[in-house]
């Protein structure tokens, strides 16, 4: 069973820049909203992807990992297109869209992990989660709910890290003994921490690591 990872944060908190260490063998990086890495890369990245183009890359499932960039567009995306139909269900229906993109990255390989850059949103009690489209979507799914991880991006403008687990303010998590509170904005290196803690394979064959 394949594994979502959430990183949520706020605009400009170094989410995308997080890949900047990963080797185009290594990824696939889809851009919901069409726009390039923050960095100098050769990391191919399929620009305006959508859920059904998601899907079946993930089908396919010729990588052990894939970055989603941002993910809550693919909320908003769907929100703009039925934004003049009036009936309640189309929230249940934008819920069921990204349920079954959760799904499809479960039933990738046992070695898959997807992460989903998303962007964060503070409630009313002060909490920082991740951005859905409304109370009633949130309702209806608990994005942080269905994984297992989530990081927290924060920055003071000259560092950038991940929180990894919750400051009582946001809703970061992983398992005891993963990882330490902060650490660097890598997701290369947090994705071999994964792997290692999980006994998943590799990112890469030991023949793909020298092409």
């Amino acid at each position: 069973m394949g594994m979502p990872v959430f990183v949520v944060g706020f605009s400009g908190s170094g989410k995308s820049s997080s890949l900047r260490n990963f080797k185009p063998n290594e990824v696939g990086v889809f851009s919901v909203a069409g726009k390039r890495l923050p960095f100098q890369s050769e990391l191919k990245v399929a620009m305006n992807s959508n859920y059904q183009t998601i899907e079946n890359a993930l089908q396919r499932n010729k990588l052990r990992a894939y970055v989603i960039d941002d993910s809550q567009y693919l909320l908003a995306f769907d929100s703009f297109r039925r934004a003049k139909e009036a009936s309640y269900t189309k929230f249940t229906d934008y819920a069921v869209s990204f349920y079954n993109l959760l799904d499809a990255i479960k039933r990738t390989s046992p070695d898959t992990i997807v992460y989903l850059l998303h962007h964060a949103e503070e409630t009313d009690r002060g909490m920082i989660k991740a951005k859905t489209i409304g109370k009633m979507l949130d309702n209806q799914l608990v994005l942080e709910g269905l994984c297992e991880i989530v990081l927290y991006a924060e920055t003071d403008g000259k560092k950038y890290q991940f929180l990894t687990q919750s400051n009582g303010f946001t809703t970061a998590k992983s398992p005891m003994g993963m990882f330490p509170m902060e650490i660097d904005n890598d997701l290369k290196t947090v994705d071999s921490q994964i792997r290692k803690f999980y006994n998943m394979e590799p990112i890469v064959d030991k023949e793909e690591e020298k092409k």
